[in-house]
């Protein structure tokens, strides 16, 4: 099989899809790799270090699609791509299709096989290529919100640790997942006073057991929800329901509750958001300010660092990638591998529930 590995080209996104080491082990199979030139640089792997593994170099990410009968991205196919993608082709990448209308019809209108990160479970209903970048996001939501917290960056002021004789900030956490569990953890070495909010009781056993005891856990209900928006300096949206849009849990009009220059963080942007005036930003131009709020909702937080978080990445992709291109979408389609999970849309049609459910669309059979 020829796996093709084009660069990414979303703005201020620095991760490439495929080590080197993945390389030599892909060639090792049996199979072609072709790697658009340059793919690595932000995150710091040279054109070299892909052909000492055995990758051939390609100069345009056109010419990439055009040979390639598997496609392992990190992000989404932008709309300049839309027309590269061909019909019995494989894309395996972050999707998030339910937040994306035109994406789901441009990679219906292909006739590919989109397997999406985002929905692959495991056998033990984990979600592996999903929690390495939720990881990254979480602990780096909380590196932003203490950034954007600075008076100059339009916020309250606020030290998250506070100092002696002053207290810290208080910050909330919508979601006790894996973004929502990193995100306290890092809150918590700063001396922030923190809550975690979340519907699943035995999750919130499970935090309270193990979070230093400067976390508290609340359980999330509209109520309160509302009395942390009214205390929160920071917070941080993290709610996920794997492949489908994410629930609004914050209204517009609740934004008038929070304290002027207080910061959100919706991590859930990339699945539509938490909160309800969560729109798309980029590492260039990262916040926009709605009643006296400064909202941080940047859709691929973990590009900005590409290195770790390509690495991170990659060494979940990886079995997942290989196990894919020795087999072929034929042996997958027939098999209960999770990576048949994966599979969002096929030959012309949607296959995950969650993708139908949120444009009200027919879901059609494996």
């Amino acid at each position: 099989m020829i796996i093709g590995v084009p660069r990414e080209i979303k703005s201020d996104e620095y991760r490439v899809a495929m080590l080197p080491v993945a390389v030599e082990e892909a060639i090792a199979r049996g199979h072609r790799v072709l790697v658009e030139a340059n793919a690595g640089l932000g995150s710091g792997i040279a054109d070299h270090d892909y052909l000492r593994s055995g990758a051939e170099m390609v100069g345009e990410g056109a010419d990439v699609f055009a040979q390639a009968d598997l496609i392992v991205k990190v992000k989404e196919p932008l709309p300049v791509e839309f027309p590269l993608v061909r019909s019995g082709q494989m894309i395996f990448t972050y999707f998030h299709f339910a937040a994306n209308r035109a994406l789901t019809d441009a990679m219906v209108d292909s006739g590919a096989t989109c397997l999406a990160y985002e929905t692959l479970r495991d056998q033990h209903g984990r979600l592996p290529l999903l929690t390495p970048m939720s990881e990254v996001a979480g602990r780096m939501s909380i590196q932003e919100g203490a950034k954007y917290l600075e008076k100059p960056q339009m916020g309250r002021g606020i030290l998250l640790g506070g100092v002696p004789g002053v207290a810290p900030a208080h910050i909330t956490i919508l979601g006790g997942g894996v973004v929502g569990a990193n995100a306290a953890r890092i809150a918590a070495g700063f001396q922030a006073d923190v809550a975690i909010l979340d519907v699943d009781l035995d999750r919130l056993r499970y935090l309270d057991d193990v979070m230093p005891a400067n976390v508290n856990t609340l359980y999330s209900d509209r109520h309160n929800i509302l009395e942390q928006l009214e205390r929160a300096d920071l917070v941080i949206g993290s709610v996920l329901i794997p492949g489908a849009k994410a629930p609004r849990l914050v209204r517009a009009e609740d934004l008038k509750r929070m304290k002027s220059g207080s910061v959100v963080i919706d991590v859930a942007v990339d699945q539509g958001g938490c909160i309800e005036t969560s729109r798309p930003t980029t590492h260039s131009e990262p916040t926009y300010v709605i009643d006296e709020v400064v909202h941080y909702c940047v859709a691929n937080m973990p590009g900005a660092v590409g290195r770790t978080s390509t690495f991170a990445l990659c060494n979940a992709t990886k079995p997942w990638l290989l196990r894919l291109a020795d087999g072929g979408i034929a042996s997958v389609i027939q098999s209960d591998s999770p990576l048949r999970g994966s599979i969002n849309v096929h030959a012309g049609k949607i296959v995950h529930p969650a993708v139908a459910s949120a444009f009200d669309l027919t879901c059609h059979s494996l």
